[in-house]
């Protein structure tokens, strides 16, 4: 019934699952509001609500997808709009570019051999390991490089999530706690390696966060798409 629904009146069924999307996501983020815990993250707690929902009614990822595209396209905008800090920011940030970009660099080489090393040590499957290799950047590059390469792109997208939302969860507690409290600091490392949804968490912060963030997010991206093609095959060759 569910998927005849969806099949026979995408329009009505794209507004329905859109509304279910947006209200929930409104529920989640009214509860951390009130509570102020960084677990209630709304985020999470959608996607926590929404994939019971879904099975129950018996919609898969594509239809899913497809039914709420009006939403995906907003994520763009939405984005862009997290470079609003780095404007703001711009005239510090530009004397800095030269230490920014090495360490962005030496930072992509050195979490996409870590991590194809100890996917292929403990799960010995190259496409799982070219997946798991690039989750710290942002999904349509993440994917689309994963698919160049032969990895499984439904793991990627599955791990670019999981960075995205523990970086945006634990990320600042867990630098606060070993001792890396500088804006500039934190913003790189969670810009890095959690994306845009790190990104959006540091915005709250602090506008200082929010811009070293979004730089990290848009030069990872870019050197992961540059490093990525030569040195997951190096890998493949030294490890299988």
């Amino acid at each position: 019934m569910i998927d005849s629904f969806l099949i026979n009146s995408p329009i009505l069924a794209g507004i329905l699952v859109t509304f279910i999307t947006i209200s929930v996501y409104q529920f989640a983020a009214g509860l951390q509001q009130k509570w102020l815990s960084i677990w209630l993250n709304p985020m999470l707690i959608t996607i926590l609500i929404l994939v019971p929902v879904l099975l129950w009614l018996d919609i898969n990822y594509q239809e899913y997808s497809q039914a709420t595209y009006f939403l995906n396209m907003m994520l763009e905008p939405a984005i862009v709009a997290l470079g609003y800090p780095l404007y703001q920011q711009f005239k510090q940030i530009r004397f800095h570019w030269r230490e920014i970009t090495s360490i962005l660099a030496l930072g992509v080489i050195v979490v996409i051999s870590i991590s194809f090393f100890f996917a292929m040590l403990l799960i010995k499957a190259p496409e799982i390991a070219i997946a798991l290799s690039l989750k710290s950047v942002t999904t349509p590059i993440g994917i689309t490089l994963t698919d160049q390469l032969s990895g499984d792109s439904s793991i990627t997208a599955f791990a670019i999530m999981l960075a995205g939302l523990f970086g945006g969860l634990l990320g600042p507690t867990w630098l606060n706690f070993i001792g890396v409290r500088s804006a500039k600091s934190q913003g790189l490392a969670i810009g890095s390696a959690s994306h845009v949804i790190g990104t959006a968490v540091l915005v709250r912060i602090s506008a200082e966060h929010g811009a070293y963030s979004s730089v990290a997010l848009i030069i990872s991206a870019l050197l992961t798409a540059l490093i990525s093609p030569w040195l997951v095959p190096l890998l493949q060759q030294i490890l299988i």
